[in-house]
């Protein structure tokens, strides 16, 4: 190997072990890649270009402004006014209507719905749409929601398999054009077919005979227009709530709430101040204690009778703490993988005066945190049960670091007139996109009207772009271009060759998919076919096989390996709304698994006539 495919290998090595390591985030990782090689081009490596020509360095930008980056950039502005609207909701209620009181029957609905939704819409997003509406039919239908969260999950990414609008999809699609020979990309209709063949046959394994290898599991919440009383009681916080009255002898008397560092020395949450028969909140910073008002706080009952020591009576509520706060919503999110909030306390985070919420319990490992909790460092699927003013909770919902799974106030109706206006223009990009459109000119006039009409501000579009997966995909890009201008991919699709060549085209086919599905199950559907892509389609094009054929494969395997919960977010996701283990995914997933690697095989020689 050369210095210059050493240096490439270790710089796309190093930062993705320690994203591995959970060290390092995969957007900063994709970052650091793409300084490096800009760095080492310019230094006279060649990396990017010919040694010693440094104005090939900017070649390390390639993947911020490549068209496959802006198709996603527009795809998330389109996807966040369907929802903002309640196109999405509204169809997931509709099919929760139709799905009776069938085990069958709504797994199907659930896994079929998320395929169609995630076909036109980012995968993540049509699950995390689609997991209020299955918490609403578990608590109808009795039926329990680990029977149908993996369902949504599995569906999602199958439906992903099936469209070029998925995120690895168009990137791979794109690195088709920086092999050597430059390549033409995949389109719509070339994922269609095959992807769709092989959707199809998972759903129906799925609704008919996977369905039987979902794991068995009680919930420990309920949601979906919850009450409150509900949301509380599923968050056992009954068990932690408390009164305490102020005496006139009290040294908290005549003190903002700030001051008397309940939660700092107690490590208890104080909700309120009740005064007579009104209740101000916990953030009313400027509300004074007086001696008669009544401390609503929520904490172990040793930490609670601590506050007789500074003259206050406590006691046990006796009303639920619906019933003794009015006026204020009760929100539960979860925190998906690669969130900002990972790793950090809320305390650090500052996060009851940088939200307006109040996180009241965690729930963790099928168990709830009440006190303590501001020093709980957070993880990767906890579940927190907030509390705050109601208007604040469109804000809410647009933060990207957690996702909005309950609240126990009623959702905004179906705004029809924009509703109408937004699916013309999406139908419209559609369309234009099967005439033969370039995807990135489709969707980004897409983005524009949506602008342009005013359905959607220019801050909120700015919201609604996942700036952490764009700048993981156009920093990885980067690498993608080196390996192949280093001709290192060359050199790894060599060694495939040696090995694949006796079992032809379809050997190939399999290997592809057995890579890039195995990176999967550690790296992620969204990382993996960047590194796995270059490698394959110069193996392709050694072999004489169609690269287009064997990029699609790559992608797709990607999205129909199930059997961890890294294989994807949307797995994280599913985690603590229904009790699911690591190894849930791997006895649920492994026939799916199989299914889906058979029918690609049969799909790829029948219309990629191989």
């Amino acid at each position: 190997m050369t210095s210059a495919q050493i240096f490439v290998l270790l710089t796309m090595l190093i930062p993705l072990t320690l994203v591995l390591l959970n060290r390092l985030r995969e957007d900063v990782a994709a970052l650091v890649m793409a300084a490096a090689l800009g760095m080492a081009q310019y230094a006279g490596l060649p990396v990017l270009g010919p040694a010693h020509t440094p104005e090939a360095a900017s070649k390390a930008l390639t993947g911020f402004g490549a068209p496959e980056v802006i198709a996603l950039m527009s795809l998330f502005v389109i996807t966040a006014c369907l929802d903002k609207y309640g196109v999405t909701r509204w169809i997931a209620k509709k099919m929760l209507s139709s799905g009776a009181h069938s085990e069958q029957r709504m797994v199907g609905l659930f896994s079929f719905t998320a395929a169609a939704l995630s076909v036109f819409m980012n995968t993540l997003a049509a699950g995390a749409l689609l997991l209020p509406s299955a918490l609403s039919a578990s608590k109808q239908t009795k039926i329990k929601l680990s029977k149908l969260l993996i369902p949504i999950a599995y569906g999602t990414m199958l439906g992903g398999a099936a469209t070029y609008l998925t995120t690895a999809n168009i990137i791979v699609s794109g690195l088709l054009r920086l092999a050597d020979p430059p390549q033409q990309s995949l389109t719509f209709l070339d994922f269609l077919p095959t992807g769709g063949f092989v959707a199809l046959v998972g759903l129906i394994f799925l609704t008919f005979v996977g369905r039987r290898f979902l794991p068995d599991r009680d919930p420990p919440m309920v949601r979906m227009d919850p009450s409150s009383e509900e949301l509380t009681d599923v968050f056992q916080i009954v068990d932690r709530m408390w009164e305490a009255e102020v005496t006139p002898e009290s040294n908290i008397a005549n003190k903002l709430l700030d001051q008397t560092s309940i939660g700092e020395n107690l490590g208890m949450a104080v909700l309120g101040i009740r005064r007579g028969s009104h209740v101000f909140s916990a953030n009313d910073a400027a509300e004074k204690i007086q001696a008669g008002d009544t401390l609503l706080i929520i904490g172990r009952e040793e930490r609670a009778l601590q506050l007789e020591h500074s003259g206050l009576r406590v006691h046990r509520a006796n009303q639920p703490v619906s019933s003794l706060l009015h006026n204020v919503a009760f929100v539960e999110v979860i925190l998906p993988p690669r969130s900002a909030l990972e790793g950090k306390t809320l305390r650090e985070l500052d996060f009851r005066n940088r939200s307006g919420f109040m996180v009241i319990a965690v729930w963790r490992e099928q168990r709830s945190y009440r006190t303590d909790i501001a020093a709980l460092k957070l993880r990767t699927g906890d579940a927190l049960l907030l509390v705050g003013a109601p208007e604040k909770l469109p804000d809410l919902k647009t933060q990207h670091d957690f996702v909005v799974v309950a609240t126990a106030s009623n959702e905004s109706e179906l705004d029809a007139p924009r509703v109408r206006l937004t699916l013309g223009i999406a139908v419209g990009a559609l369309i234009a996109l099967l005439a033969g459109m370039p995807v990135e000119i489709a969707t980004l006039i897409a983005a524009v009207l949506i602008l342009l009409t005013k359905l959607m501000k220019p801050d909120e579009m700015y919201q609604a772009i996942k700036w952490r997966a764009i700048f993981l995909i156009s920093g990885t890009i980067s690498i993608s271009y080196a390996m192949v201008q280093t001709n290192l991919a060359e050199l790894f699709g060599n060694a495939i060759v040696h090995w694949i060549a006796p079992f032809g085209a379809m050997g190939l086919v399999a290997g592809a998919y057995l890579l890039s599905a195995t990176l999967t199950q550690v790296m992620g559907g969204q990382i993996s076919p960047l590194v796995v892509a270059p490698v394959t389609i110069s193996a392709a094009l050694q072999l004489g096989v169609n690269p287009q054929a064997v990029a699609l494969v790559t992608a797709i395997a990607g999205s129909i390996s199930f059997l961890t919960p890294l294989s994807h977010p949307v797995n994280i996701i599913m985690i603590a709304p229904a009790n699911y283990t690591f190894r849930d995914f791997i006895e649920s997933g492994w026939a799916l698994t199989i299914v889906c690697f058979i029918a690609l095989m049969i799909a790829v020689p029948f219309f990629w006539k191989l």
